[in-house]
Parts: structure tokens; C-alpha cells; sequence
């Protein structure tokens, strides 16, 4: 059974997720503000965090950077009212693994939620090293020159796809539902935004990761 916390300071809204919970069979608690919610992931274990971006105490991205920092495998969704890029772009960047904007479908968020909390899929045991680039796929690290490379979950798991089909062109659609599991509910500006983000990580590798026009993208060597 999977286990969610709802951070919202609206109860209507917590009241609507929990419902929608408990049809699905998931065990649902409740936090009306990042700080509460923050002292209940440090004392317990949740599969998926559900949280507000505008709340009293302690706003939804401080919140959520608290709670990586307590758990870094917990999945995170912001379920909010603001729908500008920028607050986006900005979830993504601090780990969140989704974004649903308010009003919301409560049977999307429950798919959402199965979605980003299905067991990672297990891309074995071997390291791909190119020069000083190495990509420990079983042990969730890349390293440049010896240096860790930081990086979201969202874009490791990418990074790892794109270089277990290296050389192959891969649809948005397909990367869509190899890293994110969303057939019915992705959005190609995702794999987009985080395309962008892992070429910034990647640094003088950033050339490797290769748009494919009109169709997707591929890790080339």
C-alpha cells in the first residue's frame, strides 16, 4: 500500500485527495504547512509527498528542499494554483518529480501519484565510462574528472535511459513513458525541460545528449 502526505492549508483540497486515497486503497496523511509536513516526513515514511507551493509558515520549495534533504527517494508532486514556467522550471530544478496545476482532475493525481511511485526500473549492474565521464547506473552516481555531478532523480533517471539506448533516437512520447510512466498524462515539454537541465549538468558532455528534429533526442558517442 502506498503511502502519501497531503501538504495543503486548504482542508477542502485535503479532504478531496484523501477520498480519492482511500478509493485507491493508498494510507493518506495530512500537513497544513511546510513545517508540519517537514516534522512528519523526519518521523515517518511516505512513498509521495503532495504539496502546495503558497502555504503559512513555510512556503512549498522550502519545504520541499527540507524534505529531499530527509529523504532524497521520496517522490514529490506540487499541486498548485500558480501555472507560470518559471515556478515550473524551478520545481523541477529542486527535485520535484511532478507538477499538477489547480483546479485539478482528482483521478489524474491518483494516476500521478502511481505513476511516480512505481519502483525505479533496475538498469543492472554495469558503469558507462566515456573518458572521465562515468555513469554508475546500480549506485545512482555520474562523475566528471572525479567530481560528483548533482542531479535531480528526474534527470538521472533520463540520463540513465538515454545511455542504455545510446546512439538510438528516442521519442518524447517514449521517454515520456520510460522515465515517467505517464502514457496518458505527459506533457513534451517535460522531457524538454529536463533535456535542458541535463546538459547543463553534463557540462562539456552536454554536446552527447543530440536532438533529434522532429522527433526526440539520443545520447550519441
Amino acid at each position: 500500500m502506498l503511502k502519501i502526505l497531503i501538504v495543503d492549508d486548504e482542508i477542502k483540497i485535503r479532504e478531496v485527495v484523501k477520498e480519492y486515497a482511500r478509493v485507491n486503497n493508498y494510507e493518506c496523511d495530512e500537513a497544513s504547512d511546510g513545517k508540519e509536513a517537514i516534522e512528519m516526513v523526519r518521523n515517518g515514511s511516505y512513498d509521495c509527498v503532495i504539496l502546495d507551493i503558497m502555504m503559512p509558515e513555510l512556503d512549498g520549495f522550502s519545504a520541499c528542499k527540507k524534505i529531499k534533504q530527509i529523504d532524497e527517494d521520496v517522490s514529490v508532486i506540487m499541486l498548485s494554483a500558480r501555472q507560470e514556467e518559471d515556478d515550473k522550471l524551478f520545481s523541477f530544478e529542486i527535485g520535484v518529480d511532478d507538477y499538477v496545476t489547480k483546479p485539478f482532475s482528482p483521478k489524474e493525481l491518483m494516476a500521478r501519484i502511481k505513476a511516480v511511485c512505481e519502483r525505479k526500473k533496475k538498469l543492472g549492474t554495469e558503469k558507462f565510462i566515456y573518458e572521465d565521464l562515468v555513469i554508475d547506473m546500480e549506485g545512482r552516481e555520474v562523475t566528471i574528472e572525479g567530481r560528483k555531478v548533482n542531479m535531480t532523480p528526474k534527470e538521472m533517471d533520463l540520463l540513465f535511459y538515454l545511455v542504455e539506448n545510446r546512439n538510438i533516437a528516442l521519442g518524447r512520447e517514449r521517454l515520456l513513458n520510460a522515465v515517467w510512466k505517464l502514457e496518458y498524462f505527459g506533457d513534451d515539454r517535460t522531457v524538454d525541460t529536463h533535456i535542458k537541465m541535463l546538459r547543463k549538468s553534463l557540462g562539456k558532455y552536454r554536446d552527447h545528449v543530440v536532438t533529434v528534429r522532429g522527433m526526440g533526442y539520443k545520447f550519441e558517442i
